[in-house]
């Protein structure tokens, strides 16, 4: 099993030039993906305009096809505050982007539950968008739009404080999880992550593992833990 140091080491080459907000985001939203078994790789983050340009001509005046409507300067990616993911397959090598993979086997499609999460750290999803569905990316707008950007305004220092508050669980500092192993018995079960003194650890491993069974209710949002 890759490790989550392994995991976000694939991410950091693409991690370069985002909004610091972004970048935090983008790191959390790897290490909750990574506690609830999924693991994910960022394609794609910071965007020049000559490569958003490249990425548009795809399918247009170049082969391939087409990816986006925007060219270069109508993008999120142009200002780092945008990013795109992908599953990572446990060769830790090769990605996936069936939105239908359950690698984990709890019986969740595994991009559903990135994108739940990136959803609770503020991000937008394009796979919510009405004209031009783009499942892989995730971004931040701050009530900004392009034309905005354009002209050169920027998410405001209480919009950035606001959005830190909200990615940290209230406090001022990116958490620095630590993986930590789980074992029953000296034989391990799971990976899980120490963030403050407390560790979060898969609770479908644990429970089974000392013969409970694990459901989940939707309406009420509670994990119910039944024993024999």
């Amino acid at each position: 099993m890759l490790t989550l140091d392994q995991v976000k080491s694939k991410s950091a080459a693409r991690l370069g030039g985002l909004h610091p907000v972004l970048l935090a985001a983008a790191n959390v939203l790897i290490q909750r993906s990574y506690a609830r078994g999924v693991p994910i790789v960022i394609t794609q983050g910071m965007r020049t305009i000559a490569e958003q340009n490249a990425l548009y001509a795809q399918g247009r005046t170049q082969k391939g096809s087409i990816v986006t409507n925007a060219r270069g300067g109508s993008s999120y990616h142009n200002y780092g505050l945008a990013v795109d993911f992908a599953l990572l397959l446990p060769d830790g090598r090769n990605v996936s982007w069936d939105m239908k993979r359950d690698g984990d086997g709890d019986k969740a499609a595994d991009w559903q539950e990135v994108v739940q999460e990136a959803k609770k750290l503020g991000f937008e999803w394009g796979g919510d968008w009405t004209s031009f569905k783009d499942y892989s990316h995730l971004q931040m707008a701050f009530g900004l739009t392009i034309a905005q950007l354009k002209a050169g305004r920027r998410p405001a220092a209480q919009q950035v404080k606001d959005a830190l508050s909200r990615i940290n669980g209230g406090e001022n500092k990116v958490n620095k999880d630590v993986e930590v192993t789980v074992t029953l018995n000296g034989v391990k079960l799971t990976a899980g992550v120490l963030d403050n003194g407390t560790t979060y650890a898969p609770v479908r491993a644990l429970a089974e593992a000392l013969g409970a069974k694990v459901t989940y209710d939707p309406d009420t949002k509670t994990v119910n833990v039944e024993t024999a």
